[in-house]
């Protein structure tokens, strides 16, 4: 709000949160998990806006500092104080929403990693065989490596999508990811040992 989206202010938070919905809604109508994914991500906000803003009475307290008060004291400073960093808290309270629905769509996206997984392991099982029946080499050194980037691959798809300052639509982060977890997938059930 401060440096890059100076002109839209509270405004960049709002739309981030409103094509973060539009995404969710017209593009993933039904999934493994569940059979409504807008109605599960609205579950998920409301949880965790529930769970941070209105159980420690957060929601409450920006309430009572908003309202304004007439006269001295200390409660007129705290009104002053909050009125200079109320589009900030408002704006934080926004994007913790934009969080949550990112949260939800990356559980909504889950199973794309195991049916990748699945595919990856089937492919570099079968390439297992096949090195192992025609006498190929293997190397421990690359089944380590690529069994450490697999998991770093789903971490790093969470992180990244999660972490994103701008709307970006899920699959143009969460595929790519998903690809290469495939692809680790693969070269680890390929570079297995021959013998156990």
């Amino acid at each position: 709000m401060l440096f890059w989206w100076e002109e839209q202010g509270l405004q960049h938070s709002r739309q981030m949160f409103t094509n973060e919905l539009h995404y969710l809604g017209e593009d993933f109508g039904r999934s493994i998990i569940t059979s409504n994914p807008l109605q599960f991500a609205q579950r998920v906000v409301d949880g965790i806006y529930y769970a941070l803003f209105e159980f420690t009475h957060l929601e409450d307290l920006m309430h009572w500092l908003a309202q304004p008060v007439a006269g001295e004291g200390v409660r007129v400073t705290l009104h002053q104080g909050y009125q200079t960093i109320a589009n900030f808290v408002l704006a934080a309270l926004q994007i913790t929403q934009v969080f949550s629905v990112r949260l939800a769509i990356l559980m909504l996206a889950t199973p794309v990693f195991g049916l990748v997984a699945l595919v990856g392991l089937v492919d570099g099982l079968v390439r297992r065989d096949l090195r192992r029946w025609g006498g190929g080499r293997e190397s421990s050194f690359v089944y380590h490596y690529t069994k450490k980037a697999a998991i770093s691959l789903i971490m790093m798809a969470w992180v990244i999508y999660l972490s994103l300052p701008f709307s970006l639509h899920p699959s143009w982060v969460i595929l790519p990811f998903a690809l290469g977890f495939g692809f680790a997938v693969t070269v680890t059930a390929s570079t297995f040992k021959k013998y156990l």
